[in-house]
């Protein structure tokens, strides 16, 4: 492997947890290889089996494959400190959500409670299966929202979470200098630190 690949340092967990959780993690440096849609679809079908609340599944995905003609409105949307880095995966996944719902027996559409949690599980399962299958994914939240949702001819009823970029791993020394340093897995808090039995305690 070319010297210039960063070897991250191996994450420990404080209890046992299967070894996907530990190598998931948010690299910005992507190489030049490409992603068939039939892979994106097989890592976007763990996604489906998300779960969510009453089995909605509000979840919804917008993708672009680098240079196609979908792909420039999406990477303008993005904040400058992105666009230094994300053109260079291999795609890009918009994360929405339908946030509306109609009850069975309900006279009206109401807005569902859980529609940005259930999105984060998918999110989640989507994450997961591209590490198992050798990708790499980093979720952003810098983009204008307004350009995202024109580029994605977003419907009103529905809310943008999240710009995905997604790749097979590429040489940290092609990131601007003050971007190299950041790319390792980060630590995660004790898990003491964020667990509570019963209440929070007294002062946090």
């Amino acid at each position: 492997m070319n010297a210039s690949v960063h070897i991250a340092p191996a994450r420990v967990a404080d209890k046992l947890i299967h070894e996907v959780f530990l190598n998931r993690w948010s690299p910005r440096a992507f190489g030049d290889a490409t992603i068939t849609e039939e892979q994106l679809m097989g890592l976007l079908e763990a996604a489906r089996w998300a779960p969510s609340g009453l089995n909605i599944q509000p979840w919804r995905f917008v993708y672009a494959m680098r240079g196609d003609a979908f792909w420039a409105p999406l990477v303008a949307s993005l904040w400058a400190g992105n666009q230094v880095w994300a053109p260079q995966a291999a795609a890009l996944v918009v994360i929405t959500t339908q946030t509306l719902f109609t009850p069975p027996g309900a006279p009206a559409p109401m807005v569902n409670p859980s529609h940005a949690f259930d999105a984060g599980s998918a999110w989640a399962h989507f994450a997961l299966q591209a590490t198992m299958s050798g990708w790499s994914v980093h979720a952003m939240g810098g983009f204008d929202a307004a350009a995202a949702a024109t580029a994605i001819n977003l419907p009103a009823d529905h809310a943008l979470h999240a710009i995905v970029a997604i790749g097979k791993r590429g040489e940290t020394a092609q990131l601007p200098e003050s971007l190299r340093a950041r790319e390792t897995p980060s630590p995660r808090r004790p898990l003491a630190e964020s667990v509570f039995h019963g209440a929070y305690p007294a002062a946090v």
